[in-house]
C-alpha cells in the first residue's frame, strides 16, 4: 500500500541494499536502444517506449518512469543504489476489466514496465508487486540491482492493487488468482519482447518478490517451472491447506488489538517472542487493514458491513481493524471458503531452484507459520535438493523499520542481494549455496548494504 500520512501499509518488505554491481560483463548490443522500433509486447493493449540514459532510480527518481512513493518504506534509509544504466524502457497494459491502477492516467490494470539495458547478461528477471502496490513498487529494492548485473527486468501490478482490489472478478478467489495469471502473461511477453531487443530468447529467467510477489515466486515455481530457470522468495504469503495462511493468525492479532488476546495467543500464533516492540505499530498500519481484504477477497460474506476499505474513507478509518474479524475462526467458515483459498493454494513441489528468506521477528507474517511451514512442504514433496531457507536474525516484514529500530533491526534487503547472486551461481555454474541456516547480526559493518549468507548457525534436521 502507499504510505499515508508516513505510516508504510501493506505490503511486503524488501529493504533496499542495492549493493554497488561492476558493470555486465559483456559487449554492449548494438548500441544504445538498439531495435527499439522493433520490440513489440505480445498481448499488449498499449505500450509506451522511451531511451533512457540511467534505468536504475538514481536516474529515474522525480520522472514518470518510476513512481518512488509506491516504494515508500519497503528500503531502509542508508541503502546504496547503482547508476549508469543505459536502456530502454517500455511501460504498458495488458487487456483488462478493472482500473484501480491509475498510474500515467490510464485508469487501467494489467500494467508492467519491462527495462532492456544496453549491455546485457543474457538473463531476464521478473517479478510481481508487493502487497497491493503497484509495477514500480520494487524499482529501487529488486530492479536497481539486476539491472546493474545486465539483467533485463519485468514487473506487473498483477492486474489488480489498492485496498479495493478483492472487488476485482466474479468470485472469491478470482483476484488473487488473476495474480499468479498475470504474472506468468508477462513472463512470456517479456520473454518474447527480450527476443525482438537483443536477437535471441533469455538464456536464464529468474522469478523473484517479497511478501505477496514472494508467494507469487512460489506459485510459477511450483505451476510453470518450464519459464524459469529458479526463484528467490522473501517471506512471501503463505496460502495453502488448513491453517496454513493468514487468515488464521491474523484473527490473534486483531483480538489483542482490542484487548481480547493475550501475549500467549499471540505465541500461540506464531508471533515470535522479541517481536514484541513491534506490535504497536504494526497494529496500527497493517493487522487490521490486511485481515479485512484478506478476509473480503476469500470470505465476503462473513461481514458485508466491514468489507476492506469500504469501511471507511480516512487513512486512519481503512486501516482500523473491524472488530467482528477479532472472532474469526476460519476452521468453521463454509466450505466455499475453503474452496476459494485451494483454488490459490501452495503445494511445496517447486520443479526449479529456490532460495527463501525471512526475518525472525516479522510481525506481519511471522516464520513459524509462513516459511518454516512452506520449507516443510517443499521437504515432504521430496524437493528439498532444489530449496535452501535462511532464516535473517533481526529481520522484520518492512525493511524501512530499520530506520526507526536501528539497534534491534536487521534489514533483509542486503540478504536478498546475496541470495540473488548465490542463486544465479548455483543455476549458471553449479555452485553450491551455503547450507540452511540462521544469518546472524553482524559484530560490526555495514549491516544496511553487506550480508554473507555463510555466516550465522547451520540449520540441522
Amino acid at each position: 500500500m502507499r504510505p499515508s500520512r508516513g505510516v508504510p501499509l501493506l505490503a511486503a518488505v524488501l529493504t533496499a541494499a542495492v549493493l554497488t554491481a561492476p558493470a555486465p560483463a559483456g559487449a554492449a548490443v548494438d548500441g544504445h536502444c538498439a531495435r527499439q522500433e522493433q520490440v513489440h509486447v505480445p498481448g499488449a493493449a498499449h505500450q509506451r517506449g522511451a531511451c533512457l540514459a540511467d534505468l536504475t532510480t538514481t536516474g529515474l527518481a522525480g520522472t514518470t518512469y518510476t513512481d518512488m512513493a509506491d516504494q515508500a518504506g519497503l528500503t531502509a534509509g542508508a541503502t546504496r543504489t547503482p547508476s549508469g544504466v543505459p536502456g530502454m524502457q517500455i511501460d504498458g497494459y495488458f487487456p483488462d476489466s478493472s482500473r484501480f491502477n491509475n498510474t500515467h492516467g490510464w485508469a487501467h490494470d494489467a500494467q508492467f514496465v519491462i527495462r532492456l539495458p544496453d549491455r546485457w547478461n543474457g538473463g531476464l528477471v521478473v517479478t510481481g508487486a508487493p502487497g497491493n502496490r503497484k509495477q514500480y513498487a520494487t524499482d529501487r529494492a529488486i530492479s536497481d540491482h539486476v539491472l546493474a548485473r545486465g539483467y533485463a527486468y519485468a514487473a506487473t501490478d498483477k492486474g489488480n492493487s489498492g485496498v479495493d482490489f478483492y472487488r476485482d472478478g466474479r468470485r472469491p478467489g478470482d483476484a488473487v488468482a488473476e495474480w499468479n495469471a498475470r504474472t506468468t502473461q508477462l513472463t512470456r511477453a517479456a520473454r518474447r519482447a527480450v527476443a525482438q531487443r537483443y536477437g535471441h530468447a533469455p538464456r536464464r529467467t529468474y522469478m523473484t518478490g517479497v511478501s505477496n510477489g514472494g508467494y507469487l515466486t512460489r506459485w510459477q515455481l511450483e505451476n510453470h517451472p518450464e519459464l524459469y530457470d529458479g526463484g528467490v522468495d522473501w517471506e512471501g504469503t503463505l496460502w495453502a491447506g488448513e491453517g496454513r495462511q493468514p487468515l488464521a493468525s491474523l484473527p490473534v492479532a486483531v483480538a489483542r488489538t482490542f484487548g481480547r488476546a493475550t501475549d500467549d495467543d499471540m505465541y500461540a500464533a506464531g508471533f515470535a517472542r522479541g517481536s514484541e516492540f513491534l506490535w504497536p505499530y504494526h497494529a496500527r498500519a497493517y493487522w487490521g487493514i490486511t485481515q479485512k481484504i484478506y478476509r473480503a477477497e476469500f470470505d465476503p460474506g462473513y461481514d458485508p458491513g466491514c468489507p476492506g476499505s469500504s469501511a471507511g474513507s480516512t487513512p486512519e478509518q481503512i486501516l482500523a481493524p473491524c472488530p467482528s474479524d477479532a472472532a474469526y475462526d476460519y476452521t468453521t467458515r463454509p466450505a466455499s471458503v475453503h474452496r476459494a483459498v485451494n483454488r490459490v493454494a501452495l503445494t511445496g513441489r517447486i520443479g526449479r531452484p529456490m532460495i527463501t528468506l525471512h526475518g525472525d521477528l516479522d510481525a506481519l507474517l511471522p516464520k513459524a507459520v509462513d516459511s518454516d511451514v512452506y520449507d516443510d512442504m517443499i521437504e515432504s514433496s521430496g524437493r528439498g535438493r532444489l530449496h535452501r531457507y535462511y532464516t535473517v536474525k533481526d529481520g522484520t516484514h518492512v525493511d524501512g523499520l530499520y530506520d526507526t529500530h536501528p539497534d534491534r533491526l536487521r534489514p533483509i534487503l542486503p540478504c536478498y542481494r546475496s541470495a540473488f547472486d548465490a542463486l544465479a551461481a548455483w543455476v549458471e555454474r553449479g555452485v553450491t549455496p551455503p547450507a540452511d541456516r540462521t544469518i546472524g547480526r553482524p559484530a560490526s559493518g555495514d549491516v544496511v548494504n553487506s550480508c554473507a549468507l555463510d555466516a550465522g548457525e547451520t540449520v540441522t534436521r
